[in-house]
């Protein structure tokens, strides 16, 4: 069957994924550079397509305790933002790891700190992969580097959150957002009926058919023992995530003597910097997370045993770097290349960079 192609904002690739993905509401406040996916949303009238509720709430607070809700009855539910509002949602997300709830967060990442620029950077990392609010959790987070990427994501990160009953989040930047490439969208899926949610979720809080029985949601527990014994179960998930999720990609790495890593924006950098160094001939290769969590450990360690450096390259002040060089234990260099503050590096700049490696031994 042949497919339906469409010239997209990654922000509308976003949107109409989530229409297509059978998401049953969107709660979210707009703010730049992600506000496209909230204006998409409520041009296209989702509800007169699939019956999905869109609603513009009155603050990223109020957006991601929506969610909380409509994640507890067992709903494909999803907001969106740009890192100060995710920073406002922190509390709501320690609740719904907490209470082991299904969601899909998306970040598109400005710059920071503070009220920052509204420009792309990647300096929200550790926010996503440490978690970000109180306690011990861990979030789901796929980091897409193309617009078809923030599309299929979509479908993807709902997949893992109802599989792990754990939220999941979109960790992509300003630059991907607003660009605008060809997207092929898959067929749209429906809506789960009461019924199907029934049986997917039976650890909602209520369902037909009638006669169910309710169930409690929380994240409270006054006991310590049994807190301890909700923190061990959900370490467990983490685990086992960890042994079976882990995503990546790997370009030109057969032969290389030196690595790239890098995700999102920084990726696509990067590949464009493999041509220029390997016409000079540095044989050098990249590998790109595509789970920023659980991250690719044993991908890294693979690649550590085969090259003579590695250079992370991010648009921050080196934050996955400090995950590369505790996996990689001192048997390889890895240096760090970044900009931050709204700046995108050049593909010239991190070919230089990596020379300066390799003269440096």
């Amino acid at each position: 069957m042949k497919k339906e192609l469409r010239l997209m904002k990654g922000n509308e690739a976003i949107a109409e994924a989530a229409i297509r993905a059978g998401c049953d509401g969107y709660f979210g406040y707009p703010i730049t550079p992600q506000s496209e996916v909230l204006e998409y949303l409520m041009a296209e009238k989702p509800h007169e397509r699939t019956g999905m509720v869109v609603l513009q709430a009155e603050s990223e607070v109020a957006s991601i305790n929506m969610v909380y809700g409509g994640a507890a009855c067992g709903k494909k539910v999803m907001t969106s933002s740009s890192s100060p509002g995710i920073s406002l949602m922190q509390e709501g997300l320690s609740y719904i790891a907490g209470a082991e709830l299904p969601c899909l967060v998306v970040n598109v990442v400005r710059g920071g700190p503070g009220l920052g620029t509204i420009q792309p950077s990647q300096s929200d990392y550790f926010q996503a992969v440490k978690g970000g609010g109180h306690g011990d959790y861990k979030l789901i987070v796929l980091a897409p580097s193309s617009v078809q990427e923030m599309y299929d994501f979509v479908g993807l990160a709902f997949e893992l959150a109802f599989k792990y009953r754990n939220p999941a989040m979109i960790l992509s930047d300003g630059a991907i957002g607003q660009m605008m490439e060809k997207v092929e969208l898959d067929d749209p899926r429906p809506r789960w009926t009461d019924e199907e949610i029934v049986r997917i979720s039976p650890w909602a809080t209520t369902g037909k058919p009638a006669g169910r029985e309710r169930n409690i949601i929380t994240s409270l527990e006054l006991d310590p023992a049994k807190q301890e014994k909700l923190n061990l179960k959900l370490q467990e998930k983490y685990r086992k995530l960890e042994k079976e999720e882990q995503r990546f990609e790997k370009f030109f790495c057969d032969d290389a003597e030196y690595a790239f890593m890098a995700f999102g924006t920084s990726s696509r950098i990067c590949l464009k910097a493999i041509q220029l160094a390997r016409a000079k001939g540095i044989r050098v290769g990249m590998l790109r997370p595509i789970t920023l969590y659980p991250f690719p450990v044993d991908a890294v360690k693979e690649m550590a045993g085969k090259v003579r450096g590695i250079l992370v390259v991010e648009m921050n002040a080196g934050q996955m770097i400090e995950d590369v060089r505790m996996i990689v234990e001192g048997k390889v260099k890895v240096e760090h290349y970044g900009r931050f503050g709204g700046i995108i590096p050049s593909p010239e700049e991190v070919e230089l960079a990596l020379e300066q490696i390799i003269i440096g031994g």
